[in-house]
């Protein structure tokens, strides 16, 4: 049974970018959507973007114009673009893949993001 994996989290100043990587371990079968949430402390667990099989991407109104989603169907994988980050992009993120015909959601990880004034 597949998982998934998440890389490229860390710490990087204001402005500063950085790109995350969500990849299977295994096989997954079955996917649809897959995306990004966040979660900042204290904070609920919010959807950065999300991106379909199809190719369709919708973002959070904040992350706007600053992140891009992207996949790789052969691979399993999707990424996530984020620049000009700000210190309230702060959050763990997660990488998510939506399974309806199983009705079942693969989380990643987690991967920490921080980002200093």
């Amino acid at each position: 049974q597949g998982q998934l994996v998440e890389s490229g989290g860390g710490l990087v100043q204001a402005g500063g970018s950085l790109r995350l990587s969500c990849a299977a371990s295994g096989s997954i079968f079955g996917i649809n959507a897959m995306g990004w949430y966040r979660q900042a402390p204290g904070k609920q667990r919010e959807l950065v973007a999300v991106i379909t099989s199809d190719g369709s991407t919708n973002y959070a109104d904040s992350v706007k114009g600053r992140f891009t989603i992207s996949r790789d169907n052969a691979k399993i994988a999707v990424y996530l673009q984020m620049n000009s980050l700000q210190p309230e992009d702060t959050a763990v993120y997660y990488c998510y893949a939506d399974r309806p015909w199983y009705q079942s959601v693969y989380w990643g990880q987690g991967t920490q993001v921080t980002v200093s004034s």
